[in-house]
């Protein structure tokens, strides 16, 4: 069947990489006589990252000699070493397009079992020098694959290779990686690798997600998949209406400009306005969640007064008849296709994306499904929404309201205007018998939202199970990098560029691109934007963002375009001004 031609073990190190510290193992050497395969790792080896590499289904990593031996040719090199592609097995045989996921092989006295195909990872391209190797490894159908180790025990180079048991469904690796990966994504082809017992559950998480995604334009197996924009960039729409819904929340009504119904937004969106406030030279791009009734044919938007530019022009400058520039409804942050309880847990002016979902909830045909609202806010003067909340409730037979007062006034009615005084916290809400099988949506400040967040992974929610929505800047994902100071979005050093214009909205902040730089990621890095990537050559899809308008070049290519409206900022430049949802 094969054999094992090098054992490589490597445990993690800091590496500079880019100016910035990369915690990494992918490292590995070749080491001489029997090593021990463990359930989660070989000895002697590690993992630096946890989160996309190690653990029970990805103990070992297997690659093999006839791989080498393309890439040797293809990339015109002759100085690879067994380990160079961060295996712990170096094998003769073993192809990507032979081996199927389940397949379980009896190495020396340890039983291994095939998981799934290698995470898409940047660090394989600094181990390589060569940054395209996480795209490359892909497209020519060479991925190489992980395993769990079924029994332990002792390997060493030498050692056969026999297969004791066929994996179910016979999907190959090779076929594994691109049904996730490249364009197309067969439904029956879904469906049969989903009914592989073996596949780790974050592999079935993607493919499940492509499944109930069916047609739409995106890889929704490894980024949210939203509708295509009703328009793109902005129109004008016009104020209908002003009213305050609190002391510093004030809502505003927009229409269309000939009055004809607005095309439907989902619950949970937002949408972003390019304003141009007093002593502001060029407009600036701001983003609000809609908190009206989906379907009403107008959107409506409640926005806190706080000491912010757009803040203040709205309250200020927005009345009643002025003629607003608006994106299409946009945003990932929505009511997922489920019959589980629904908790909308928010904050202060966070209750404006769940109150749009509690109106989308409570108009459904769904009577049985529970509702729960439940909110904080300082007192009765800062609590937007009381009464319209009240009469959304009153129209779904199994809907519950919890609410809390921070600091509630004298005029301040216990169990009449609020329930209990304190901040909102989910061990007051399990004592009321929020139910843990629910969905739970967020949204509210980032310490509220860090707070939640760390009391439902406790009580041990699933993490599919909770969605959230933050303002400002999402949070950072970047695998590896050693931990530094936040710092405020500024424009880059150096001398500005002579580029299109570049608005990070929710960063508040526009700037000429340059094109000393590769991407728009390695763009919002200099800026210290918050980015999400992994893989930066437009495999992983981590680095997805919104785009409200403008264009850009891809390069290299996607294996796989996102959606419009969105776009890769990994490996792509702007043809033109734009403005990103970062």
């Amino acid at each position: 069947m094969g054999s094992l031609v090098s054992v490589n073990v490597g445990l993690p190190q800091d590496v500079l990489w880019q100016g910035k510290v990369v915690r990494t193992a992918v490292w590995k050497r070749s080491v001489p006589g029997r090593v021990m395969a463990r359930r989660l790792n070989l000895d002697g080896d590690g993992q630096g990252d946890l989160a996309g590499h190690g653990g029970e289904h990805r103990a070992v990593m297997v690659y093999q000699v006839d791989s080498y031996r393309h890439w040797e040719e293809h990339l015109h090199r002759d100085d690879f070493e067994y380990g160079q592609f961060g295996e712990n097995l170096t094998v003769d045989g073993l192809a990507d397009s032979e081996v199927c996921i389940g397949d379980r092989y009896r190495i020396g006295a340890a039983l291994f079992e095939v998981t799934q195909p290698r995470v898409t990872c940047y660090r394989v391209g600094i181990r390589m020098n060569d940054p395209r190797m996480p795209a490359l490894l892909v497209s020519h159908g060479r991925p190489g694959f992980y395993c769990r180790v079924l029994e332990e025990g002792e390997i060493g180079a030498g050692d056969g290779i026999v297969k004791v048991a066929d994996g179910p469904e016979h999907v190959t690796v090779a076929e594994m990686d691109a049904l996730l990966y490249l364009p197309s994504h067969p439904r029956d082809q879904l469906e049969r690798a989903l009914r592989v017992p073996s596949l780790s559950e974050g592999w079935k998480g993607s493919l499940s997600a492509l499944l109930e995604a069916g047609d739409q334009v995106g890889n929704a197996g490894l980024a949210a998949v939203t509708p295509r924009p009703a328009w793109s960039g902005f129109r004008a729409l016009r104020v209908a209406e002003v009213r305050s819904e609190s002391d510093h929340v004030r809502s505003f009504v927009l229409e269309a400009e000939d009055r004809s119904p607005l095309p439907t937004a989902l619950a949970g969106q937002f949408l972003v306005f390019s304003i141009q406030p007093q002593s502001y030279p060029s407009p600036i791009v701001r983003s609000y969640s809609m908190s009206g009734a989906p379907g009403a044919g107008t959107y409506r938007i409640s926005v806190k007064r706080d000491s912010g530019p757009g803040s203040q022009y709205f309250h200020d400058s927005v009345n009643y008849g002025d003629s607003l520039q608006v994106s299409a409804p946009r945003g990932s942050f929505t009511l997922a296709e489920s019959d589980r309880p629904v908790v909308l847990l928010s904050a202060g002016i966070g209750a404006t994306p769940v109150l749009s979902m509690l109106h989308e909830l409570v108009r459904s045909d769904d009577s049985e499904r529970e509702i729960w609202w439940c909110y904080g806010a300082r007192n009765g003067r800062e609590h937007p929404f009381a009464d319209e909340v009240r009469d959304a409730l009153k129209h779904h037979p199994k809907s519950r309201s919890f609410v809390a007062y921070s600091a509630p006034e004298e005029r301040d009615k216990l169990g009449v205007d609020y329930d209990a005084a304190g901040h909102l916290t989910l061990s007051s809400l399990r004592k009321l018998g929020v139910p843990q099988v629910a969905d739970f949506y967020l949204c509210g400040p980032a310490g509220f939202l860090e707070d939640m967040f760390a009391a439902l992974e406790a009580w041990e929610v699933p993490g599919s199970h909770i969605h959230s929505e933050a303002f400002g800047s999402g949070p950072a994902m970047t695998p590896g990098i050693a931990d530094a100071p936040t710092k405020t979005p500024h424009p880059p050093e150096g001398e500005p560029g002579s580029g299109p214009a570049v608005s990070f909205t929710r960063s508040g902040l526009t700037v000429p691109w340059s094109a000393q730089f590769g991407s728009l990621l390695e763009f919002a890095e200099a800026c210290d934007v918050p980015v999400r990537w992994s893989c930066r050559v437009g495999v992983c899809h981590n680095c997805q963002t919104g785009t409200i308008s403008g264009s850009v070049k891809y390069d290299p290519e996607p294996l796989d375009r996102p959606g419009e409206g969105d776009v890769l900022i990994c490996c792509a430049t702007p043809a033109s001004k734009i403005e990103l949802d970062l």
